[in-house]
Order: structure tokens, then C-alpha cells, then sequence
């Protein structure tokens, strides 16, 4: 149950925060990679490493993941028949997928794999459409629902269980 209120937490910061719509947008479009494919191949942790080092918001990537986890699984038999297109359907790109799987390091993209790259390539013609829904959602949840949600009491509340927070700092 504290796992849940600290992650309740982190969002309404993370929505409130300093930081542009561009930035929370930005990084939600990022996370959604790491919702949408397989969590164990290499191009996640270069979306971890750019989530790290991108001045975009750490915290909004992770929403991202968990909002498009559950779009992830529900989309793998797409993702895999566009992966089997592009795999074994498509004479004309077997040298590309031949170059690849020879070449050291990029053998563990696991773009071998249909539902591996079925997804990833799904998440490339998303991330644009993703980064503005996502921007747009930032900037009207902060001139509607953001401003009656700092006013309210479970913000308030939220504010308060700081206190807590440093509570559980010096608790043995």
C-alpha cells in the first residue's frame, strides 16, 4: 500500500513539477518503449541510458512504461504478425536481417525475435504521436484538472505525508 501512495505521489509531483510539457512529454514517449516491448533486450537500456541522460523527466518515463505495459501484452499477436512480415514474409529484407544477426553486439536487439521487432518498430511510428498526445494532455490536465487537484484535500494530504517521508528516514 506504501508502494502505491509513494507512486501516486511521484505522479501528481511529476505532473506539477517545473518541468515543460515538451520534458513530461517527452519522457512518457520514451517510457512507452519500455511498456511496449519486451522488457530483457538491449534497446531498453538505451532507452533507460536516454531516460538518464536526455533532459526530459525520469519519473514521466516510468509512467509511460506502466501506462503501456498492459497495451503491450494486449498487442503481442499484432506485434508478432508484423514482426513475422518483416522477418520471413519479406525476402527482400532477409540480407538486412542476415547483416545484422552477424554483426557482434547488435545480435542482442533480439531482432530475431517477431514480437521483438514487431513491437519496436510499432513504437517507432508511435513515439511521435505519443510525445503530442502526451504534451497536449500535460498542458490541459494543468489548466483544468491541475489547478481544482492543488486546491484539493488529497493534495494537501499528499503535501503533508512529506513528513513522513523523513519519518521513515531515521526509522531503525
Amino acid at each position: 500500500m506504501l508502494a502505491i501512495l509513494k507512486l501516486l505521489q511521484s505522479l501528481v509531483k511529476t505532473l506539477h513539477s517545473d518541468g515543460t510539457p515538451g520534458q513530461l512529454a517527452a519522457g512518457i514517449a520514451l517510457g512507452s518503449a519500455l511498456g511496449l516491448t519486451p522488457i530483457a533486450n538491449a534497446h531498453n537500456l538505451v532507452i533507460v541510458l536516454l531516460l538518464a541522460m536526455l533532459n526530459v523527466s525520469f519519473a514521466s518515463g516510468l509512467l509511460g512504461w506502466a501506462v503501456f505495459v498492459p497495451l503491450g501484452f494486449m498487442f503481442d499477436p499484432l506485434f508478432h504478425r508484423l514482426g513475422r512480415l518483416l522477418l520471413v514474409d519479406a525476402p527482400a529484407l532477409r540480407p538486412l536481417w542476415t547483416a545484422m544477426d552477424n554483426v557482434p553486439g547488435l545480435a542482442l536487439t533480439n531482432f530475431n525475435n517477431t514480437v521483438v521487432l514487431g513491437s519496436v518498430v510499432t513504437w517507432l511510428v508511435l513515439f511521435v504521436p505519443i510525445y503530442f498526445a502526451a504534451r497536449v494532455g500535460v498542458v490541459r490536465y494543468r489548466e483544468t484538472i491541475g489547478k481544482k487537484v492543488m486546491g484539493s484535500r488529497f493534495y494537501k494530504a499528499f503535501q503533508a505525508s512529506k513528513i513522513y517521508n523523513v519519518y521513515t528516514l531515521f526509522r531503525p
